[in-house]
């Protein structure tokens, strides 16, 4: 599932709403062990141009929101 919600991301990526969507879906059908690894690829994938989406959402993730 990890490498499938990955492909997903680099598709959308192009659209700022879209990533978001995506990435939030995404941390629903990752199991927890998977978590840690996604969340380090994003970052290194995509905080150049979507940092603060990834803060926040990954935010509300380590808040149990």
């Amino acid at each position: 599932m990890l490498d499938y919600v990955k492909m997903i991301l680099l598709k959308v990526s192009f659209n700022k709403v879209l990533f978001e969507k995506e990435l939030r879906k995404s941390l629903k059908m990752l199991v927890p062990t998977e978590v840690p690894d996604f969340r380090n690829w994003c970052y290194q994938q995509f905080a150049r141009i979507y940092r603060k989406v990834l803060k926040r959402v990954f935010g509300e993730l380590s808040l149990g929101a």
